[in-house]
């Protein structure tokens, strides 16, 4: 069978255009993947720190006391009596009876302990017994705090550690708010870096919140954040941003 020439020049022209559209388009992808590739090598790394000061709305106050001696009768009475005078001082203070709370007593016999001190027999007997107060009202704590010297002239003397622990319960409140503005000033950081690089910001590459952390307000030596009534949240968003030309 014969083929006519025109028939013959059609499909050459034909197939040399396939032959260029493939090769046009092979080459856009191409240079598209590269170009692609070039932008995501492309990104900067910034931080975002955002804080807010707070004030304690939840205080744990426990007034420890112990007394020694060889009578048990006569340690256990030194105790209630202590106890009695600190839950009549709190009350008069202004805390209710729910908010304070007397915990289980704890007695020891030195005695019956398998290597005893010298002079056991002699304070035979330690009992120890801790009064808690719970409560919201932390200012009134923290003022209470400062008058436990009263005590002391009602013949009460506090084991060390009586101290109150404040604490922030409500984290979840201030969350929100706070991980938006350090992700708006890590995005400030990178759009003042692509102005300088000469570039602009992308979308995220990669962004990590942070962990949120309890200061005290005041940051010096020797202050610890479970005993300060104000504090101070933290967070430092860590995020990449694309850059662009």
């Amino acid at each position: 069978m014969t083929v006519s020439s025109g028939k013959l020049s059609l499909s050459v022209v034909v197939a040399g255009a396939l032959v260029a559209i493939g090769i046009a388009v092979g080459g856009y992808l191409l240079g598209k993947q590269i170009h692609d590739s070039r932008i995501g090598d492309r990104y900067v790394t910034v931080k975002g720190l955002a804080e807010r000061e707070v004030t304690a709305d939840l205080a744990i106050w426990p007034l420890s006391v112990s007394a020694t001696g060889d009578d048990l009768g006569a340690v256990q009475a030194k105790i209630d009596s202590d106890i009695r005078a600190i839950s009549e001082f709190l009350i008069g203070r202004g805390f209710s009876a729910e908010e304070v709370q007397p915990q289980r007593v704890q007695a020891t016999d030195l005695l019956a302990q398998a290597y005893r001190q010298a002079g056991a027999s002699d304070n035979r007997y330690i009992v120890q017994q801790t009064i808690t107060v719970r409560t919201t009202n932390v200012s009134l704590v923290d003022e209470v705090a400062r008058e436990v010297g009263e005590l002391v002239k009602r013949g009460v003397v506090l084991s060390d550690g009586s101290g109150p622990t404040y604490l922030f319960t409500k984290l979840n409140d201030v969350k929100p708010s706070m991980i938006a503005e350090a992700m708006a000033n890590a995005r400030a950081g990178a759009e003042q870096f692509a102005t300088d690089s000469n570039s602009r910001v992308g979308g995220i590459r990669r962004a990590n919140q942070g962990v949120f952390v309890i200061l005290p307000r005041d940051e010096t030596e020797g202050v610890w954040e479970p005993t300060q009534l104000h504090k101070k949240v933290r967070v430092v968003a860590t995020i990449e941003y694309y850059l662009e030309n």
